[in-house]
């Protein structure tokens, strides 16, 4: 027999048996659905973290300080060791120190960094509203939410106001070494807010390092270093820490995420997998029982000439015409289902004055996974009622009743 008139004939189930033979494929979409829906929030949900948290170059930056008991200090003479150290592409120093903040007639306290537009760059900052200030900048500063609240301010009306700053630097003694006493050292410059950071927790500002260059910096607070090529970081990490210095890595925090998304998904995708399980039972019982319908049709068919390869490849058939068609349409069930959840959860997002985003994430890959998937549940579903099939007496078929 044919390959094309064997799948003909194993279509005809859609023609006389179209109600039981509908509901089975819905049985298996439901459950192909189920694990795509499920799957699909817990690779959005990572998408997520993930796009919040950091950048392609934050992904090839570390941090480096120092303990306040260390005697190694991340001064100039440091820094050049660093820089020097094989792999390391870019480094961008910090300097925080404690301030006061002027806007208007108000004035709050608040923690001052001094960096380049690279230090930002590195660390994935982003700012809400406004930009972020550039490497030439000397005027611009972007500041956190939660220092506006000192002055009464909300971001709409933040960005372009002016600012000046007061900033306590630890005191040198006669010998030239830092001292616990402070000293107020006033920047004689005014700065415009160009772009403010979500972060109603902590009073900071960032401020050009350019801007300030006749400031006697002591020394660095913090580093951020971008090497070559992830596959590095640990050799150049190593290094550093030989150095005296203390090392972290953001793609330790994603590595560690990652692990805790995957367990994530495998929970989801067992949810799921029973929900499959039923579903391919149902269709078992289905098989079975047009098994036992089409009894006297085998048998007929055999009498006529049809080998048990025959009858064997034509019950497959159905089964696998019924695993693809479920697989294609939970394929369409599962995105109908983020798509309904997606408009629900931005709709109560942009009504509480959230922004909109999209929860589910869902590979190409992973589609083309859960169609063969599917396909294959089918095919090893109808095993077992094809193999029967195909052994049936010719005689004892046409007499059964």
């Amino acid at each position: 027999m044919k390959l094309i008139d064997t799948f003909r004939l194993s279509a005809r189930m859609f023609k006389t048996n179209r109600l039981r033979t509908l509901l089975t494929v819905l049985g298996i979409a439901v459950g192909i659905g189920t694990i795509l829906f499920l799957v699909s929030l817990g690779y959005g949900l990572q998408q997520i973290l993930i796009n919040q948290i950091t950048t392609s170059d934050a992904l090839l930056s570390m941090d480096i300080m120092t303990e306040a008991s260390s005697p190694v200090k991340l001064d100039k003479e440091s820094l050049k060791k660093i820089e020097n150290i094989s792999g390391v592409v870019e480094i961008s120093p910090m300097f925080s120190a404690g301030a006061q903040m002027s806007i208007g007639d108000l004035t709050g306290d608040v923690l001052v960094n001094l960096s380049k537009a690279s230090f930002l760059r590195l660390s994935g900052i982003k700012v809400t509203s406004g930009n972020i200030f550039t490497e030439d900048s000397e005027s611009k500063i972007i500041v956190s939410s939660a220092s506006l609240k000192l002055f009464n301010l909300d971001a709409g009306q933040s960005v372009g106001k002016k600012a000046k700053f007061n900033l306590f630097i630890p005191k040198r003694n006669d010998k030239g070494e830092l001292t616990e006493d402070l000293e107020v050292k006033q920047i004689d410059k005014e700065f415009e807010i160009s772009g403010i950071i979500d972060d109603s927790v902590s009073s900071y500002v960032f401020i050009p390092m350019n801007a300030v260059e006749n400031l006697d910096v002591p020394f660095y607070s913090q580093v951020k270093i971008k090497v070559a090529d992830q596959k590095i970081i640990e050799t150049v990490r190593s290094e550093i820490i030989s150095l005296g210095f203390i090392v972290t890595a953001l793609s330790d925090t994603i590595e560690d995420a990652n692990k805790i998304f995957n367990a994530i998904q495998i929970i989801l995708s067992i949810f799921g997998a029973v929900a499959l399980i039923v579903s391919a039972i149902g269709m078992f019982n289905t098989m079975t029982i047009a098994l036992l319908e089409r009894t006297q049709e085998i048998g007929i068919m055999k009498s006529l000439g049809a080998s048990s390869r025959d009858v064997w490849g034509m019950f497959l058939a159905e089964s696998l015409i019924i695993g693809f068609l479920g697989g294609a349409m939970g394929i369409l069930v599962g995105f109908t289902g983020r798509y309904a959840v997606n408009l629900g959860v931005n709709f109560l997002a942009r009504s509480m004055g959230g922004q909109s985003f999209d929860l589910f994430y869902t590979p190409a890959s992973f589609i083309v996974f859960i169609l063969v998937f599917s396909t294959a549940v089918g095919l090893i579903t109808g095993l077992y009622p094809a193999k029967r099939a195909s052994r049936l007496n010719p005689l004892e078929a046409l007499r059964y009743k």
